[in-house]
């Protein structure tokens, strides 16, 4: 038997049927393509943050409730006393373990498109994936597709991005209400590009007993560290608190992100200068014949190309050495589009002038 067949023996039909997650090699190219921080940290802080790791006890486990660090995520996040945090290693963690509690054959509602581990992650434990198209243009919610999928299939758990990726863009804030008073199920919002946004469900938890709010520090400027969380009613994150790994957040991860986040103006620093290149961004894109750039309350942009050009245009803007995201193969709402992460002001100039010449400018 060929190792092959011996796969195709043991796994189940939902992992076979997987492609798995590709992350592009972006080794020599300007790197616009993962929605991450283009900025690192002065010396001086890397000197504080090193001392500050110096006597970690490596040799032992980590505290397994990370409680030092739940309580400065609770602080920093103005979060209630009444609600609990469970971390995990990246939100992708969170989405799995969350997908991991459903019992066999529940529904998992989400628009589309959004951010593909939803998705991901249900096909691969058997669930059943309910896509909801977005509204054509606006990549607002569907609402009153939403509300029938619901009457009719009766989800377990609605992930809501907020924003979304990759249309950038903040749903309607009473659709998402809507949707809450309407499901039995639960309704997770996936804050993940929060510090861009101005906008969250944060302070809603203590009104809806089936909201979950999730966010990540990856997009703050620590996706390196791997660190995700999700906060909720204590009767909720203790159930899902059951099937986390013993010791998924490392002491040093732990150590990392509890002084990254006493350093909290150096971020709001970063995350303004973001802001302030997107609009730039935005503003130049849209000025190019052609090319339709959609608002957005992220750290990204995505936009339409000509069209069947897409593909071109994306192999242009790599071959004069910067990396964005092609996701024109998705098809549907997506198709002949593009999405570019923020950068530096170097950053985003390289990659405005790689357009321009993809363009024939």
């Amino acid at each position: 038997m060929t190792t092959q067949n011996l796969a195709a023996s043991l796994f189940r039909k939902e992992v076979l049927a997987l492609s798995a997650y590709k992350v592009a090699d972006a080794q020599g190219l300007v790197k616009l393509d993962a929605m991450e921080n283009p900025y690192s940290w002065p010396e001086a802080i890397k000197t504080e943050w090193l001392a500050c790791l110096r006597d970690s006890p490596i040799n032992r486990y980590p505290d397994p409730e990370a409680k030092q660090l739940t309580a400065t995520l609770k602080q920093q996040n103005q979060i209630a006393d009444d609600c609990a945090l469970l971390l995990g290693n990246g939100s992708d963690e969170l989405i799995q373990l969350l997908l991991m509690a459903l019992p066999p054959n529940a529904s998992v509602l989400a628009p589309t498109p959004c951010f593909v581990m939803y998705k991901q992650i249900s096909d691969c434990l058997g669930l059943n994936y309910l896509p909801v198209p977005l509204l054509a243009d606006s990549f607002e919610l569907d609402l009153p597709a939403m509300l029938v999928a619901i009457a009719e299939q009766q989800p377990s758990l609605i992930f809501i991005a907020y924003p979304n990726n990759p249309s950038g863009n903040l749903f309607n804030e009473q659709a998402i209400i809507t949707l809450l008073e309407t499901t039995k199920g639960l309704v997770v919002v996936d804050e993940a590009y929060a510090p861009f946004a101005q906008a969250s469900f944060m302070d809603r938890l203590a009104e809806y007993p089936n909201l979950l709010v999730m966010r990540t520090v990856s997009k703050l400027g620590l996706a390196g560290l791997r660190l995700g969380y999700l906060v909720g009613h204590g009767d909720i994150i203790g159930q899902l608190n059951k099937i986390r790994l013993p010791y998924n957040i490392n002491c040093l991860t732990q150590l990392s992100v509890g002084f990254a986040l006493s350093k909290q103006g150096l971020f709001d620093q970063q995350t303004a200068a973001i802001c302030n290149e997107r609009q730039r961004l935005f503003n130049q894109m849209n000025s190019f014949a052609g090319i339709h750039a959609y608002p957005s309350a992220a750290n990204f942009i995505l936009f339409k190309t000509p069209s069947g050009q897409a593909d071109q245009i994306f192999e242009l803007i790599k071959q004069h050495g910067v990396l964005i995201k092609n996701l024109n193969p998705q098809g549907g709402l997506l198709e002949n589009c593009l999405r570019v992460t923020v950068g530096t002001v170097e950053e985003n100039n390289a990659f405005l002038a790689a357009l321009g010449n993809a363009l024939g400018r």
